[in-house]
């Protein structure tokens, strides 16, 4: 835990806060803090700073916070992901966020395994709890959106034009004879990443009719998680 991530019911006066939950068992037990140590922290969707421990005890560790710098900025990319088995679900969902993208549509496809679906980490309080791992560990505040899509083709026909918009629409495809080379100058991009074994000719076509261009990561084949980080790697502006 990087940060100390701050949530609105936390605050029992503008500029002071109680930790109850799993955060103050890692400050004590992990971060092993005492009176007057001071952490990074910020609030969820809201602005960074620091956070100074006034008291400790079993129940409770209560700061002083001065909360006066903006996140860092967001990656300008956004996800369309074929839903992975859950323990990669799991890592992708905080590698995400932790490189700073905000929307991520989780979809499905003809090689996702029907009992992917099933899995309890797709409720929302599992989801945000991923996500705010995410968070902590890359010292942002700003909170993904993530979107479930049950049905692939009524998505892409009905709905995934207006969700593009105006964005640089991107599917990863090994057998594309363009690779991705990097960010695009002005759009932000909307990159579409398949499960292992990749999107089917189908698919691919599917996503070309809405715009979508396939590019290629290399010659290598790879791992959903290992792909994600290629992929948003070359689309960081760093």
């Amino acid at each position: 835990m990087n940060l100390l991530l701050l949530h609105p019911a936390d605050f029992v006066a503008p500029d002071r806060v109680q930790i109850r939950d799993r955060r103050l068992a890692h400050l004590r037990e992990v971060l092993g803090v005492a009176p007057g140590s001071e952490l990074r922290a910020g609030l969820l969707d809201g602005p960074l700073g620091t956070a100074t421990l006034m008291q400790l005890d079993t129940g409770m560790a209560e700061f002083t916070v001065t909360l006066d710098s903006p996140p860092p900025p967001p990656l300008a990319v956004s996800l369309i992901l074929a839903l992975p088995r859950p323990k990669i679900l799991r890592r992708v969902l905080r590698a995400a966020t932790m490189l700073g993208v905000k929307e991520i549509h989780l979809l499905n496809s003809w090689r996702v395994d029907k009992s992917y679906w099933q899995t309890p980490l797709l409720a929302p309080e599992r989801l945000r709890a991923e996500l705010l791992l995410g968070l902590e560990q890359a010292l942002d505040t700003a909170l993904p959106r993530v979107h479930i899509h049950r049905r692939f083709k009524p998505f892409v026909e009905d709905e995934l034009d207006a969700i593009a918009g105006a964005r640089c629409r991107l599917v990863a495809h090994p057998r594309s004879a363009d690779p991705l080379t990097g960010a695009p100058a002005e759009n932000p991009v909307l990159l579409a990443l398949g499960p292992e074994g990749g999107f089917i000719a189908y698919e691919i076509d599917a996503l070309v009719a809405c715009g979508f261009t396939p590019v290629a990561l290399g010659p290598r084949v790879l791992t959903v998680e290992v792909a994600l980080a290629a992929a948003l790697g070359r689309l960081s502006p760093l």
